[in-house]
């Protein structure tokens, strides 16, 4: 009796331990049906990090000038106010439309609440929106527009009205008469086409005494703009004056005009700041610039990109403003806050 106790002891014992372990293959087994997280993330629409958070990628046209980093503390500004999370990025030259396209592909396959872009060419970029829009996702341009009417709102500075006012300051500074030349970034972004035609039409409309002999596109690389200018003056010595139409093309004057010998022989004008700018108007190589509103164009993109999210009524075109600054009035309390190093 005391053997067949105890076999019954045994086989009551491993019931109770097979009990248990298929108990516990009930319980893990829904874990091991779970999705990865990458695919939770998409479903959601969350960020890539896989938070709750709202995702909002921000694709710039670079990153190579200071302008591009004020625009950044912009955006981030915002994104901490309405609690958003957000990405800064743009290629290394603003000339590198392809690289652009490949950042906005890859923001696109996130799955974004909404995509904020300063397209590098007006129309590459438009098959992309129309993929967004496709999706749902809104789109937010600012500095540069598009050739289409799918971005829910643009935050940029009217730059057709800046650089007529550019053109003003030209005539002024040189009488009213004789040659002038331009340097713009580019002839594909929309602030590249409407500052060269802004400038350029309002010459040719007011002041018939002025002839405009080149007009040059150096990507917005000074180095290249250098060279661009150098060969303007060299091909022109009577020349009177020059406009840059960023930074990258006006520091590219400075340098040309230093190298050439030519200080104070030429009236040059700007566009935005940067330092090398600001020392050339406080030491007189550079008569003055335009500056924008770098920081308020990154905050009112990522403020619209929220509200189109919400739903909210979105200003299509969000002026962000422009002025005339030189060494009179570069450190006035108006005008020193919209000018960065």
């Amino acid at each position: 009796m005391k053997k067949v106790k105890k076999v019954l002891a045994v086989a009551v014992c491993l019931i109770l331990v097979m009990a248990i372990l298929a108990g516990c293959g009930q319980k893990s087994q829904p874990q091991q049906e779970s999705k990865p997280a990458e695919e939770q993330t998409q479903q959601t629409g969350s960020n890539a990090t896989g938070s709750e958070k709202i995702y909002i990628p921000v694709i710039s046209k670079g990153f190579q000038h200071q302008f591009w980093q004020a625009v950044k503390l912009g955006a981030e500004k915002a994104a901490k106010e309405f609690n958003v999370d957000i990405t800064f990025e743009g290629p290394e030259s603003e000339s590198q439309v392809d690289k652009q396209i490949e950042m906005l592909q890859a923001a696109l396959s996130k799955n974004p609440k909404a995509i904020c872009l300063a397209a590098l060419d007006s129309k590459a970029v438009i098959p992309y929106l129309e993929q967004a829009k496709q999706a749902n996702i809104p789109v937010v341009g600012f500095d540069s527009g598009v050739d289409s009417d799918i971005p829910v709102a643009t935050a940029a500075t009217n730059n057709v009205a800046a650089a007529a006012l550019a053109a003003d300051k030209m005539a002024e500074l040189i009488g009213g008469k004789g040659e002038i030349a331009v340097i713009v970034h580019d002839q594909t972004s929309r602030t590249g086409i409407d500052r060269r035609d802004g400038f350029v039409n309002r010459i040719k409309e007011k002041y018939p005494d002025i002839k405009i002999v080149d007009v040059q596109y150096g990507g917005g690389d000074h180095l290249k703009s250098t060279d661009l200018a150098k060969t303007i003056m060299q091909a022109h010595p009577n020349l009177k004056g020059f406009f840059g139409a960023n930074e990258g093309s006006a520091i590219g004057v400075i340098n040309a005009v230093k190298e050439m010998k030519k200080e104070g022989k030429l009236v040059v004008i700007g566009y935005d700041s940067g330092k090398a700018q600001l020392d050339a108007i406080r030491s007189g190589l550079m008569a003055g610039a335009i500056t924008q509103n770098p920081i308020g164009i990154g905050y009112e993109a990522v403020k619209a990109a929220v509200m189109a999210i919400k739903g909210e009524k979105v200003e299509k075109n969000i002026d962000t403003g422009f002025f005339w600054y030189d060494k009179t009035n570069m450190d006035s309390d108006q005008i020193k806050p919209l000018l960065y190093e």
